[in-house]
């Protein structure tokens, strides 16, 4: 698709009125705001849509990342994280040994697991149940988090049970809420070419949809920088947006930006930041329906994520302990932050942050 310009300065006005009066953008608008340089104006846009949403709120929660495990059956080309069943490096934790982990780490006031893994077929579908009953069981206070809509898709192949009885089994084990993971970029063509071997976008979607019937709130995620179009971000988004009028079902947008394969990587292997900020405001922009637009400080860095909160995000994520899998491939940021960081962090960006538990209820604000 090309969309040919004539009067750049026009368009953009055209695309600033129809966000003053809160209309609806298209998918021409959306890959003319990308082709645009003009970063500020979009970021202006995108701050007055998302001081309209939240004010100058901006959230997070103290929660910890666990990785059950990174055995996976898809080889994914922009995953550094997985392992083969055998591999050097290979793990796959019993819930006891979970716990070794939590123990030695939790802090007090904790309210969030957030649990991402591999797609381990070595195992069966009751390990990944067993494994949420008894973290429920053992800390009862904290929120479960876990699961993509792609392991749903797994998890249901192996089990030979339907979406919905396979979320049903889940939630009556402790689930709360899905991750946003696994959606990469809706786009068949994109997910063919990265080897994407797991769940298709019309799978992703359906398992969100299932999951939004039985009244569970989730997240969404993109994972851009890589060979998807500028077309094929802004359908991604519109995807979503249709999703969200149907159910409204999910809590925030996450877009995060491809890691290199390696720390060491150098500049020209990573997203730039203008590209970073554009997306988060183009985001704000076009997913008009989703109240949170989250700038992940573990993919942004934490002085990109500060800036963030001017071009349309109203969210940091949390304290994370230990994230794994941008750190797999060649995150440079923190791998955790403190409840004392995060609020600095915030206040450093000119806003007020609130600490919330993992359905956007206040807990605090600081």
């Amino acid at each position: 698709m090309s969309i040919v310009i004539t009067n750049p300065d026009q368009r953009m006005a055209e695309i600033a009125e129809k966000v003053k009066h809160g209309e609806r953008l298209s998918l021409e608008d959306g890959v003319f705001l990308y082709q645009s340089e003009d970063l500020l104006t979009i970021g202006q846009l995108a701050n007055e849509v998302n001081l309209r949403k939240n004010g100058k709120k901006v959230y997070f929660i103290d929660n910890m990342s666990l990785y059950f495990t990174n055995v996976c059956e898809a080889h994914c080309a922009f995953c550094h994280f997985r392992r083969d069943e055998g591999e050097e490096g290979a793990y796959t934790l019993s819930p006891e040994e979970m716990f070794e982990f939590i123990d030695a780490h939790i802090q007090p006031g904790l309210r969030e697991f957030h649990i991402a893994q591999g797609h381990n077929p070595h195992v069966p579908f009751e390990y990944y149940v067993d494994s949420i009953r008894k973290l429920k069981e053992r800390y009862p206070h904290v929120t479960i988090k876990a699961h993509t809509a792609a392991e749903i898709e797994f998890y249901s192949r192996i089990s030979g049970l339907s979406y919905k009885e396979v979320l049903q089994t889940l939630m009556d084990a402790g689930l709360e809420t899905l991750t946003g993971g696994g959606a990469e970029i809706l786009s068949e063509r994109y997910r063919k070419k990265m080897g994407v071997g797991k769940a298709t976008t019309d799978q992703w979607l359906q398992v969100q949809r299932d999951a939004h019937s039985l009244g569970l709130k989730t997240h969404a995620t993109m994972l851009y920088g890589s060979i998807e179009t500028l077309e094929e971000r802004i359908q991604h988004m519109i995807l979503l947006r249709e999703l969200q009028d149907e159910t409204n079902g999910f809590m925030v947008f996450i877009p995060n930006s491809v890691q290199p394969a390696s720390v060491n990587a150098g500049i020209k292997r990573r997203v730039s930041a203008f590209d970073n900020l554009k997306t988060l405001a183009i985001s704000r922009l076009m997913v008009d329906n989703i109240q949170h637009i989250k700038a992940y400080f573990i993919n942004l860095g934490t002085q990109l994520t500060q800036i963030a909160l001017t071009f349309g995000a109203s969210d940091v994520h949390g304290t994370i302990v230990k994230e794994r899998i941008s750190h797999a491939a060649g995150a440079l940021s923190p791998d955790s932050m403190t409840r004392d960081e995060l609020v600095w962090l915030v206040r450093g960006a000119g806003r007020i942050p609130v600490e919330r538990d993992t359905f956007y209820n206040e807990i605090k604000v600081y």
